[in-house]
Order: structure tokens, then C-alpha cells, then sequence
């Protein structure tokens, strides 16, 4: 049997999907990253530490993303675009505890000897977010996977996030489970009528043929071992902005 296709519907006041952060500024990419969406699976089916094994059967899987961006309809039918915006936030990680207290000290930044660190612990950290996001996910799954997937995302394990613990979606995310992509981005074009959005833009897996992508680029985003020692690897994919 062929595997499956599961349509996601990504939608938030906030999102965030990072592919190569550092501490100190956690920058976003204007969609989702196949690791991001995997890690939400992995969350709704209750899948802690490496899972290793699962993840390897994703590896060569499809992944299409289609960015929706909002307006309003004219007379004439026509949706005006307004694209999400970029929000930047500031944090003090470390800042207000204090160190004499046995507990709060923990929460206070040291070096890697577990020293105070010099003129004090407080880091300042930069995060972005993309503001009025919505995304169609059209993701390819495992035959033998694809039942307990589509249970786990109606019924999640652990509470599910669109990047970061703080971006809580604000719609249902299983949209459907399709026996190929096209109809999976049919019902993803009707969904997004219906909340007078329209397509932005397309991101496919893969490098498509010259000229027929606006851009092509790697992401080091395919994800081979979750937990505490992450670990992941390349792909291409295919930017193609909406005529």
C-alpha cells in the first residue's frame, strides 16, 4: 500500500520555527520545519527521548508547506493580501534571583564549571516569532503509522505547540487524511477560503527543476534523534511564491 498523506492546519497568534539558533537570539523561519512538525507529532503521540527509529522512517518523506496569508474579499471575489509580520522579544534569562537561595540559584546562568559568571549571570536573548501565521502541512506519513497518528493528533499525549511552548495553536490541527497530495492541498485551498486567507507561497521537499522554483535552498532540518543529544540532517527544498 502507498503511504498517506495527513493535511495540518498550522494557525496561531504566534509562531516560531527554528532551524539554526543559537542561545542568545532564536530567529524563525518564514514556515515550518520538518523537525518542528515531527516534533509535534512525536508530542501528540507521547514519544519522549531519541525515538530514533521513528523519526528514520520519516527521513525520506514528503513534506509540502503552504503559507495562507489574510485579507478580506472584494466585491469582485478577490482576497487583498496582509502578510504576517516578524515580532522580535526580549528576554533576561537569569535576572531577579537570588543566589543565596539554594533553589533559586539554580535558575541563575553559570560557566561550564559551574562558576559565577563574570559580571554576573543575567543573559540578554532576542526570540522571533511570525505573528498571523497560517500554514497548510501537508505531510507524508508511514501506512503502518498512519491510524495511530491521525488517534494521537485528535487526542494528543502531551499538550502540542507551533514551535515554541508558548505558540498554543488557535484551530484544529488534523485537518484530514488523504490518499495523495493533491486532494490533501484541495481541502488545504478550501480551508483557507473559508477564513479569507490565500496562497503566499509553497514550500516542497525536494530540488525542483530549473526555473520552476523561485528558490532552492538546504535546511538542516530533517530530524535523526530527538532527546537531550539532538541531532539532524540536510535536505533540499523548493520555494515557490504564489502568481
Amino acid at each position: 500500500m502507498r503511504n498517506p498523506y495527513l493535511l495540518l492546519w498550522l494557525e496561531a497568534p504566534l509562531q516560531s520555527w527554528g532551524s539554526d539558533s543559537k542561545f542568545g537570539r532564536r530567529d524563525t523561519l518564514a514556515f515550518p520545519t520538518k523537525s518542528g512538525v515531527l516534533g509535534l507529532v512525536c508530542a501528540a503521540l507521547g514519544a519522549g527521548g531519541k525515538q530514533s527509529a521513528l523519526l528514520a522512517e520519516f527521513a525520506a518523506l514528503g513534506q509540502t508547506v503552504v503559507s495562507f496569508v489574510g485579507g478580506k474579499k472584494t466585491a469582485d471575489g478577490v482576497i487583498k493580501q496582509d502578510r504576517e509580520s516578524l515580532l522580535r522579544d526580549f528576554h533576561m534569562v537569569g535576572s531577579g534571583f537570588d543566589d543565596q537561595d539554594p533553589w533559586a540559584s539554580l535558575l541563575i546562568p553559570k560557566t561550564s564549571e559551574g562558576k559565577k559568571a563574570v559580571g554576573g549571570g543575567t543573559k540578554m536573548t532576542y526570540r522571533y516569532y511570525l505573528q498571523d501565521a497560517a500554514f497548510a502541512v501537508v505531510l507524508e506519513v508511514p501506512v503502518d503509522k498512519a491510524a495511530t497518528i491521525v488517534q494521537a493528533l485528535q487526542n494528543p499525549a502531551w499538550d502540542i505547540y507551533l514551535g515554541r511552548k508558548n505558540c498554543v495553536p488557535t484551530d484544529f490541527v488534523y485537518r484530514g487524511i488523504f490518499d495523495n497530495e493533491a486532494s490533501a492541498l484541495e481541502k488545504a485551498h478550501s480551508i483557507a477560503w473559508q477564513k479569507n486567507r490565500t496562497e503566499d507561497f509553497r514550500v516542497l521537499h525536494g530540488a525542483s527543476d530549473e526555473g520552476e522554483a523561485d528558490e532552492v535552498f538546504t535546511l538542516n532540518d530533517v530530524p535523526l534523534q530527538f532527546g537531550e543529544d539532538k541531532r539532524y540532517g540536510d535536505r533540499q527544498v523548493s520555494l515557490i511564491n504564489a502568481r
